[in-house]
């Protein structure tokens, strides 16, 4: 994967990081592989929400330090919030 790849949403609170890697996911083809950088707190839990709603696969977590986690998610047949 390269940097356009990756979603940093550093900083951003909830839900701004979910809208961000739905926004890039959406025009993207099913099985494209998109990495998020987040620190809030609340991803570790949004994130995983939106892939299991929105049909696409959570691939790993890490942490980086100083409070970020890198999310590389994997994009399923369907692209929504599930709602």
């Amino acid at each position: 994967m390269c940097e356009n790849d990756l979603v940093d949403a550093r900083g951003l609170l909830c839900p701004l990081p979910v809208l961000r890697l739905r926004k890039r996911l959406l025009p993207l083809p099913q099985g494209a592989r998109l990495r998020l950088i987040a620190t809030d707190p609340a991803a570790i839990i949004d994130v995983p929400h939106f892939c299991a709603e929105g049909g696409h696969r959570l691939l790993a977590t890490r942490e980086l330090g100083e409070g970020a986690r890198e999310y590389t998610i994997e994009k399923g047949a369907i692209c929504s919030l599930g709602r």
